[in-house]
């Protein structure tokens, strides 16, 4: 499997979830909740704004320092806005769209293979503790060593190749989180599923491609557990 592979799973992925009504349902529902806890976080992050500001840098009263300070002020705009984005998307997996996303799965499993292969029945508190158990490693703590190093390579004069790095990681790490929706739910074993992450890492960084398009990124991902149980489905099955 190629970055094109991955392309095209994540764009077919798209289309049936969108062809499809319940799938449609769970994909928008995601949506909403996405944009919904990111207008609140960057609400609250930019009412502080001004208090951030000056603790990095208070208004100088130099004329010649204050457009420079003006400049500032509006880097570190985009940048809070920019945080609060990727941690609203962690808050809002942690609190429910790991459900829909496996949902969503087991639903797109049913469509293509007829029937939903599960070890056991678990009951609803474990299954979402289980669930949630599994954003921690998938996501929770590659986004957040991304956006780390990341602004490390801002502070360094390795600050492109670093962006560059943490910017692949990510988009690996956050199409895993969709492939391994399956395989987690089969209940394999983590290494087991790691090693196959390690095995397809051109796939999953194609997959992942999708979610750098602005705009456009946060659509692809809403239904990203289709194309990734597609994938699953049929090439390992």
């Amino acid at each position: 499997m190629n970055i094109f592979d991955g392309i095209i799973y994540n764009v077919r992925g798209f289309w049936l979830g969108i062809k499809t009504p319940k799938l449609l349902l769970l994909g928008l529902t995601r949506l909403i909740a996405v944009i919904i806890i990111t207008i609140i976080f960057a609400s609250l992050i930019l009412v502080y704004h001004q208090e951030i500001l000056n603790l990095i840098w208070i208004k100088p009263e130099s004329r010649w320092l204050l457009w420079l300070w003006h400049i500032f002020s509006w880097v570190l705009s985009f940048l809070l806005v920019g945080v609060s984005t990727v941690l609203s998307y962690l808050v809002s997996q942690v609190l429910f769209c790991v459900i829909i996303m496996d949902a969503m799965s087991r639903i797109t499993e049913l469509l293509v293979s007829g029937q939903e292969k599960e070890p056991e029945k678990m009951p609803l508190l474990g299954r979402l503790f289980f669930l949630v158990k599994q954003e921690i490693p998938r996501t929770i703590v590659p986004v957040l060593l991304s956006l780390f190093i990341m602004t490390l390579g801002w502070l360094t004069p390795l600050g492109p190749v670093l962006t560059i790095f943490s910017t692949i990681t990510a988009v690996i790490f956050l199409a895993w989180d969709n492939t391994d929706l399956v395989p987690a739910r089969r209940l394999y074993p983590f290494k087991t599923r790691l090693k196959l992450l390690f095995k397809t890492l051109p796939f999953h960084f194609g997959f992942g491609l999708l979610f750098l398009i602005p705009v456009a990124s946060i659509f692809f991902l809403s239904f990203a557990p289709v194309g990734a149980t597609l994938y699953y489905i049929r090439e390992h099955v």
